[in-house]
């Protein structure tokens, strides 16, 4: 850091298992990427290409390379994966997946029905392939999922095979786990979290509304996804109690 403060709370650091943060890539230049890893990267643990976006971005094997270089790992949104899917090319996709060198792949199920066990047979596949994150809850705002579906969901696809799970909001952070105004479904959160480890999970949470919502309840070193690029540095801050909306949650203990 450039100068010292007390009472800051602890982070991890990388390679991290908690305290993670995932980034979403909607499209960004390899210039711009530069720019962002030039003040992000120390805080970033993976980027995410958002839903299908890499199909149509050129220079794409410039890009990744440019987060390779940092150290930093990349996977394309799990709405790629659907889109495979859907069409029968399930093989076709793990061809793109080495032909771009990709260490990480996504298995969702928010655009498409798909049978659960189905889906777990995908991640036992892929997760000898690649590190799997599977994303749970739907990309439809009218679909209500359950409690205890979302806890079956989360511990079935953790045991067939994939590194963290993934709580569903969207890029806007209005569906899956929020309510369409943004609001957090804390009686959700908090069910879930009774049977499923916290560092397992990376909630998705791009507004900062819902950042801080989750950093008052799991501490700074809580798992967070769908984060733009330029708020990285500012959900840094959050974390450490060096923003209004936490400045004096961190000052007399130590972060989790």
């Amino acid at each position: 850091m450039n100068y010292e403060l007390k009472n800051i709370p602890e982070r991890t650091l990388k390679p991290r298992q908690t305290g993670f943060t995932m980034v979403m890539d909607k499209g960004l230049s390899p210039r711009e990427v530069e720019d962002f890893l030039a003040v992000g990267s120390e805080y970033v643990d993976v980027v995410k290409l958002g839903w299908a976006t890499s199909y149509v971005t050129p220079n794409l094997k410039d890009k990744l390379n440019i987060y390779k270089q940092a150290g930093i790992p990349t996977y394309f949104g799990g709405t790629l994966f659907e889109a495979f899917i859907i069409r029968g090319q399930f093989e076709d996709y793990r061809r793109v997946l080495d032909k771009f060198d990709m260490s990480y792949a996504e298995v969702s199920d928010g655009s498409l029905e798909m049978n659960h066990e189905e889906k777990c047979q995908y991640i036992r596949t892929l997760s000898k392939q690649v590190t799997v994150l599977s994303e749970v809850g739907s990309k439809d705002d009218q679909k209500i999922i359950p409690p205890y579906k979302w806890i079956t969901l989360m511990q079935a696809e953790l045991d067939a095979g994939a590194w963290k799970v993934i709580g569903e909001a969207r890029e806007g952070g209005n569906v899956g786990l929020f309510r369409s105004t943004g609001e957090v479904r804390s009686g959700l959160v908090e069910e879930i979290l009774t049977k499923i480890p916290f560092e397992k999970i990376i909630w998705e949470a791009p507004q900062k509304a819902q950042q801080v919502w989750f950093i008052k309840l799991l501490g700074s070193n809580v798992n967070l996804g769908n984060i733009a690029p330029n708020e990285v540095i500012p959900l840094e801050t959050i974390r450490l109690g060096l923003r209004g909306d936490t400045f004096s949650d961190f000052l007399s203990m130590n972060g989790k």
